[in-house]
């Protein structure tokens, strides 16, 4: 069995109504995903679930039989999400994203589930830590205990017309509520007060523009 499997692997979403979760905070950039590998009407499915048990989204069938395969092997997949874009064609445009997908042998889970978390921190910060390791690479991450990060970065896909990258890191409106979920109760205050005085703001400048 391999110790440590990485890539970048984009993702579909169901509908477009399904998919307004991801712009919201339920989804941050960085955050950590289940994957269900499934079978439905005979197509392999590999479906992203989040913290809250909701499903964003799922692999295509190819890559989601590969998936399937691993963890028949035993070994663990997490997803981290990399960002989430809107393409406008065909109409209405539809919300797709990426993943940084990572399948590890659970013999090491204590170094690997460190590494994933640093992963998961610089993700956030609108980096792409390049996953794809060679064998060095991975022996360096055992022996460090999950504290080696690569210095290289995979790229955002090239720029094409009608797609737009809509998220690719947490804002200070994202950080403020991951630490008040986190039980900052500082935190959560200053995340309603900014939404507040954003609002705030908002209505102030609809009435200088005498719309009320």
């Amino acid at each position: 069995m391999e110790r440590y499997i990485g890539t970048y692997q984009t993702f579909q979403t169901v509908s477009r109504k399904e998919a307004a979760g991801l712009i919201g905070a339920d989804n941050l950039v960085g955050d950590r995903y289940q994957i269900d590998c499934t079978i439905e009407d005979g197509v392999q499915k590999a479906w992203l679930v989040n913290r809250f048990n909701q499903r964003i989204g799922y692999f295509e069938p190819a890559y989601s039989r590969q998936l399937s395969i691993l963890k028949a092997q035993g070994m663990e997949l997490v997803a981290l999400l990399s960002f989430v874009a809107f393409t406008d064609h065909p109409e209405p445009g539809f919300y797709w994203g990426d993943m940084a997908v990572i399948a590890f042998d659970p013999t090491y889970r204590d170094a690997m589930e460190a590494f994933i978390e640093r992963l998961s921190k610089e993700m956030g910060k609108g980096k792409r830590p390049r996953v794809n390791l060679d064998a060095k690479a991975i022996d360096q991450i055992i022996q460090s205990q999950g504290a080696w990060l690569p210095h290289d970065t995979s790229p955002y896909p090239a720029k094409e017309k009608g797609t737009a990258l809509v998220k690719t890191r947490r804002s200070a409106t994202d950080r403020l509520v991951e630490e008040s979920r986190k039980g900052n109760k500082g935190c959560y205050l200053l995340s309603w007060a900014f939404l507040l005085a954003l609002v705030a703001g908002i209505i102030f400048g609809l009435k200088a523009c005498g719309i009320f």
